[in-house]
């Protein structure tokens, strides 16, 4: 048990609260290796709904995780996503965190 003031180094503490849920964590892990992605792409590739997208990127948006583009394509209006500098440095972390995670967990099973 950690007593109050000690310095805590379980991976879990790294762990990011908006990215702990899986739509958001998915929604992230879509925009990461790309420039950007159309509303549409990210939606199909999730699984997910217009509204459930929609959601999820205004919080991710309003963290500074995501940005959102608005853009004319042969006289239809289409959104893009990205992945902000913000984004990719809370998905790293997250990431490393499960990872470490994992592998605490890994190496007491042997």
């Amino acid at each position: 048990m950690t007593e109050p003031g000690n310095r805590r180094t379980h991976p879990r503490h790294d762990l990011d609260d908006l990215l702990t849920h899986a739509v958001r964590l998915s929604i992230v892990a879509a925009l990461a290796d790309v420039d950007r992605a159309e509303f549409a792409l990210v939606r199909d590739s999730v699984e997910i709904t217009d509204p459930m997208l929609s959601k999820q990127v205004a919080l991710l948006e309003q963290a500074g995780y995501v940005g959102v583009h608005k853009g004319r394509v042969a006289r239809r209006t289409r959104t893009w996503l990205t992945l902000t500098p913000n984004g990719q440095a809370a998905y790293r972390r997250h990431i490393h965190a499960l990872q470490a995670i994992a592998g605490l967990t890994s190496n007491d099973a042997d």
